[in-house]
């Protein structure tokens, strides 16, 4: 039924038909092959879901999704930690601090996470001595402290930049606000600056955490038996390639899962902004 117009009384004429364009044709034909690969992955699993395969390798893979949980969160906390002096300095006017700021977050984002992770794994043995004599080779002689303090490094950078970006975004009338009410600097900072400041970095940290969940997989390479490397090693003795199908659908639940929670968060904290 098409509605009337509440001014004219007149009723609006109808729509025109639309016509079955090559990008229209392309983008259901696309749809069709997504749905039909995405039944022949529900039925490949829920048919091997039983197979001895599973039945052999189900505990291991369930040990390594929680190595692959407390790696990304311990990561992501120590980076948090750290992101936070990082942005300071970076929006520092003092080129004492931005500039080495600067340099931190220009090679953590320049370079590839892998790189990263063999530099501080394999270049640790070369500072062995200096690394005695402050305690600390016992840390860096484990492949799985190595791996955090290599992620924690990464996502310090990407967590920084993001932070600061935030901060500047929110406008400067609201310090001018909270001054013309004679609030001071720290309160307006924390009470004003940073909860909008949050709102607008809620997203890009959801996915600096997603990115973190599927870059873990490196950690794997280093002798870590992660989610990967619980994968990599069944399938070394098995050779049955269901063992990355199985990989690729607990990363996929993973991720699914965050993205639902992160969803609701931000729903939470910006229905005031919902009209």
């Amino acid at each position: 039924m098409i509605a009337a117009n509440p001014q004219t009384g007149r009723q609006r004429p109808p729509a025109p038909p639309r016509t079955w364009t090559n990008t229209r044709i392309l983008g259901h034909v696309l749809m069709v092959l997504w749905a039909v690969s995405g039944a022949s992955l529900v039925y490949y699993l829920s048919s091997n879901v039983a197979s001895p395969f599973v039945a052999k390798y189900w505990p291991d893979f369930v040990s390594g999704f929680l190595v692959t949980l407390e790696i990304v969160g311990l990561s992501l906390l120590f980076g948090l930690l750290l992101s936070i002096p990082v942005a300071a300095a970076r929006a520092s006017k003092w080129k004492i601090f931005s500039r080495p700021a600067y340099a931190y977050v220009y090679f953590f984002r320049g370079t590839p996470l892998l790189a990263q992770t063999f530099l501080i794994y394999y270049g640790a043995g070369s500072f062995r001595a200096e690394l005695e004599a402050v305690g600390l080779w016992p840390l860096f002689r484990e492949a799985y402290f190595c791996v955090i303090f290599a992620f924690s490094l990464n996502t310090a950078a990407y967590q920084a930049e993001i932070l600061r970006g935030s901060i500047q975004n929110v406008s400067k009338g609201q310090w001018e606000g909270a001054a013309a009410l004679g609030l001071s600097k720290p309160v307006t900072f924390f009470k004003v600056i940073l909860p909008q400041a949050l709102m607008v970095a809620l997203r890009p940290y959801g996915n600096e955490i997603i990115l973190m969940i599927k870059g873990s997989a490196i950690a794997s390479i280093v002798t870590i038996y992660d989610l990967m490397g619980e994968t990599r090693r069944a399938y070394s003795r098995s050779y049955d390639f269901q063992a990355y199908i199985w990989a690729a659908v607990a990363y996929l639940m993973i991720v699914e899962t965050l993205r639902r929670v992160w969803d609701r968060i931000e729903a939470h904290l910006t229905k005031h902004l919902v009209r």
